[in-house]
């Protein structure tokens, strides 16, 4: 099944909590994530960077980190999330005033803008979506061992069906899951993924790029 971008939140057997991104694609396989000063970003791979030519949504941070919340998302909104969260407003807050200045993107399949995000310590994270219809967030239990995914395509509403056991002792394994783990095994089209694993008071981050 393609479901698209994916977003995901758990927390690992060690009770490690965790922000996840995965990018499928069947019109832009061409990319990686990578980290930079601590910001896992979404490129084309080389030899295809012409392709933001082509559409403007397939470059953006994915993860950041902002005041010990680690947040993922699908697109560019991940920034103005954290510039919030970085000058003291509430997370759910954070989420929805940029969801609703950014709303869902214009390209020809109306892609909703998708939401995880985590704190180093706690039981509990958010999702959130903006879709062409509707504008949700939720806060969201974090199981040991469990994680939950909020995709653009299919799995787009947050409820519990969109759950998965989560198995990962590192950032660098926790990026693998999301491609090949779980769930998340039978979604279509993995191109690359990125992670943030809660480690005492912050975040690991790791990536992983498919047929590297």
């Amino acid at each position: 099944m393609y479901v698209g971008r994916i977003v995901a939140l758990g927390k690992t057997k060690d009770g490690h909590n965790s922000a996840l991104y995965r990018v499928s694609s069947r019109s832009f396989p061409n990319r990686k994530a990578v980290t930079n000063n601590g910001i896992i970003s979404v490129i084309p791979r080389e030899g295809f960077e012409n392709d933001i030519h082509r559409n403007p949504y397939i470059a953006y941070n994915a993860i950041r980190i902002a005041s010990g919340w680690a947040v993922a998302t699908n697109g560019t909104h991940t920034d103005p999330i954290v510039e919030k969260i970085h000058s003291g407003v509430p997370i759910r807050d954070a989420i929805a005033l940029s969801l609703m200045t950014l709303d869902y993107e214009k390209d020809e399949y109306s892609t909703p803008r998708i939401v995880a995000a985590v704190p180093s310590q706690g039981d509990s994270g958010w999702l959130a979506i903006v879709r062409r219809d509707a504008l949700i967030i939720k806060e969201v239990e974090l199981k040991a061992g469990q994680s939950q995914y909020l995709a653009t395509y299919e799995a787009d509403e947050i409820n519990t069906e969109h759950t998965s056991i989560y198995d990962a002792d590192s950032a660098e394994t926790a990026a693998r899951y999301i491609i090949d783990g779980g769930s998340y095994a039978a979604f279509e089209k993995p191109v690359t993924s990125a992670s943030a694993v809660a480690i005492k008071n912050n975040f690991e981050l790791g990536t992983y790029i498919v047929g590297n």
